[in-house]
């Protein structure tokens, strides 16, 4: 490790309070599981702790090629969350952005140009490449930024050796994987919402790849960073359930397709791996009934809710014990103002610790 990482990680172990800590995850549990009575969850520490040295501020395109420069890139915004006193949790991630899954059947990364400081994507395959992906297969797990992010998550763990209360206070959640239609039309590109129509059996084979690939590796990466077995860490918050899945595609289907091409696949990975959260971007009204009817979703986060009828989503999301995390202070507010009731199942977003560059 470079001198200036292990600087930094002195700093951070200093400053983390386990009594504080302790408290954040014992209310975040007790959150995750129902507990919460009444009112909206929006949790603080007791007092913002500044660094005691300077952190350097690294960009995404040298943290995806520095093990060490990704864990300064990541452990800063755990530095951050404890100089503003917020109340997520202290959470890292190997963060290599969507293509991690993609790059697996051979994608080319696309790189952002350095001055936006955000995550790569993948260029499409498109239709031929498609084809070439069904005849072979499930790829090597290990290979591309696949392999790239199970070695950083090594990393995580190495550090949280040496540095005992970052090891036991900050968390380190799985990798974005997205979800697999988010993955299919990564891997076809804009022509796949086309083929839904015209080539649904080769949409579905995709699909059906993709989630193998999805489920095997998250296989992998448990012999990394194992999930727990009650609720995991994502975005500096905490959920019932294993994984995340991502869903943004969704906002182009009818719910007739959501209910034909996405549910069987997100309802197989979320049994797999113990339940989970979902998220999409955009608006999601439509479909959100659907994805809250799958077993084992626990939480559902959205980005933009003022693309959203807001009703549909509460009926669909807290009416039902489901916790929506994450959500806007503007639409909490507008909610609360009504006397719309919440059932202690809303998460007043503060400083979502994404970390994605965005």
């Amino acid at each position: 490790m470079n001198s200036t990482l292990i600087r930094c990680l002195n700093d951070l172990e200093e400053r983390i309070d386990p009594e504080e800590e302790g408290r954040l995850l014992r209310e975040w549990t007790d959150f995750a599981e129902g507990r919460q009575r009444g009112g909206v969850f929006a949790p603080r520490r007791s007092k913002p702790r500044p660094p005691k040295t300077e952190w350097p501020k690294v960009g995404i395109n040298d943290a995806i090629e520095d093990f060490d420069l990704m864990a300064l890139h990541q452990y800063r915004l755990c530095s951050d969350l404890l100089a503003s006193g917020g109340g997520n949790l202290l959470q890292v991630r190997a963060n290599y952005g969507t293509p991690i899954i993609p790059s697996l059947f051979g994608a080319r990364l696309f790189i952002m140009p350095r001055e936006t400081d955000t995550l790569p994507t993948n260029w499409p395959l498109e239709e031929d490449g498609v084809l070439r992906v069904l005849d072979g297969g499930v790829p090597n797990v290990l290979g591309a930024l696949g392999g790239r992010a199970l070695g950083m998550g090594a990393h995580f763990r190495e550090i949280g050796v040496e540095w005992p209360k970052i090891g036991q206070f900050v968390q380190v959640y799985h990798p974005d994987t997205q979800g697999p239609m988010d993955l299919c039309e990564l891997l076809w590109g804009s022509s796949l919402f086309c083929a839904l129509i015209e080539q649904p059996d080769r949409v579905k084979a995709l699909l059906e790849l993709i989630t193998q690939t999805y489920y095997e590796f998250l296989q992998a990466w448990q012999g990394v960073c194992p999930l727990h077995p009650g609720c995991n860490p994502h975005w500096g918050m905490l959920t019932k359930g294993g994984i995340m899945l991502r869903e943004d595609s969704c906002m182009n289907l009818s719910p007739d397709m959501v209910r034909e091409f996405v549910v069987p696949h997100d309802q197989r990975l979320l049994r797999e791996f113990g339940g989970g959260a979902v998220h999409f971007c955009g608006r999601g009204d439509h479909f959100v009934e659907l994805l809250t009817a799958m077993d084992g979703v626990s939480a559902v986060n959205i980005s933009q809710p003022e693309l959203n009828d807001m009703e549909t989503i509460f009926r669909s999301t807290v009416d039902r014990g489901i916790n929506l995390i994450g959500l806007a202070p503007e639409a909490v507010e507008q909610a609360l103002a009504s006397g719309r009731p919440l059932h202690g199942r809303v998460h007043q977003a503060g400083q979502v610790l994404r970390g994605d560059a965005r």
